[in-house]
């Protein structure tokens, strides 16, 4: 059971949706309920237009219930749906290609052998 703290923005997905809320559950262990006086600092005429069942989001923790596993949740506050960019290291095609694996193949075969004997 991870240990969630009132003030941080977590991750969740929308489990279910009702005229009041929208449900999330964070973890295993955790779930919570986004009141909708916490979906927008305007007027909500539909959560659904905000959220939809299977949605990830981030949501900020306001309220945490260590007993029952319950969270009060808003969205109101944060950029719920934004959406992390994965660094990926892009891969540089050197000009000789694969002629320096089979240049250096060898020499690492012969000093993990080394390695080896020595151990």
């Amino acid at each position: 059971m991870s240990k969630i703290k009132k003030g941080r923005i977590i991750r969740g997905v929308v489990s279910g949706i009702e005229s009041y809320g929208a449900f999330v559950s964070c973890d295993d262990y955790y779930t919570g309920l986004i009141h909708i006086s916490e979906i927008s600092h305007g007027y909500v005429r539909d959560i659904n237009d905000f959220v939809k069942v299977g949605d990830l989001i981030y949501v900020e923790v306001l309220d945490v219930d260590e007993e029952l596993g319950h969270l009060k949740l808003s969205i109101k506050n944060i950029e719920y749906k934004k959406k992390i960019a994965i660094k990926r290291k892009k891969i540089k095609e050197t000009p000789l290609g694969f002629k320096t694996l089979e240049y250096k193949l060898p020499i690492w075969i012969e000093e993990s052998l080394k390695r080896i004997k020595s151990n």
